[in-house]
């Protein structure tokens, strides 16, 4: 059993990490087995995120005096919490698809950027496209605007040059 001391740093330790976060999400995992448990981690840190199994009054004292702490207020049941300073639409898609696959694992709230999500509004979060499809997107459109903008610009410079040597072999221009 820990000693309280012990204990007093595993809820500073948590508190640390639910004020770092921009994204919580709190989740129930009754039921699953330890391959299902193994394969969640895996899945949450693929994502870039952080996965913890909590006691609902630790969660609850650990919040207290944070904006999440709304979340963890009337937790029942085994709660289970991931979290991350990264993609929060990242996360919620991993949890998202692992509980397609995995009918033990359900969300309970969530909490991003400093709001709390219900459950089906994390369905919609998952459903977004990520920071790096966005960045991506973002950069094609500036590349392909500086794109054709080059392009016009040398076909202005392009048709200048035809119309000065058609010019030319007209004779148009007169030595002087």
């Amino acid at each position: 059993m820990k000693s309280r001391d012990d204990k007093a740093k595993d809820l500073e330790a948590l508190r640390k990490e639910l004020e770092q976060s921009p994204a919580i999400f709190v989740t129930g995992y009754e039921k699953m087995t330890v391959q299902q448990d193994y394969e969640l981690r895996k899945t949450v840190r693929g994502a870039g995120g952080s996965y913890k199994v909590v006691k609902n009054n630790i969660a609850d004292k650990a919040s207290d005096g944070l904006g999440s702490h709304d979340v963890f207020g009337n937790l029942k049941g085994m709660t289970s919490i991931a979290w991350t300073a990264a993609d929060p639409v990242a996360l919620a898609k991993a949890l998202t698809a692992f509980a397609k696959t995995n009918p033990a694992f359900t969300f309970k709230a969530g909490f991003v950027e400093g709001r709390v999500v219900e459950v089906k509004n994390i369905q919609e979060l998952a459903s977004m496209p990520s920071k790096e499809e966005l960045i991506a997107k973002v950069m094609f459109l500036i590349n392909s605007s500086a794109q054709r903008l080059a392009v016009s610009l040398s076909g202005v410079a392009r048709n200048l040059a035809i119309v000065i040597d058609q010019a030319a072999k007209e004779g148009k221009f007169k030595e002087g």
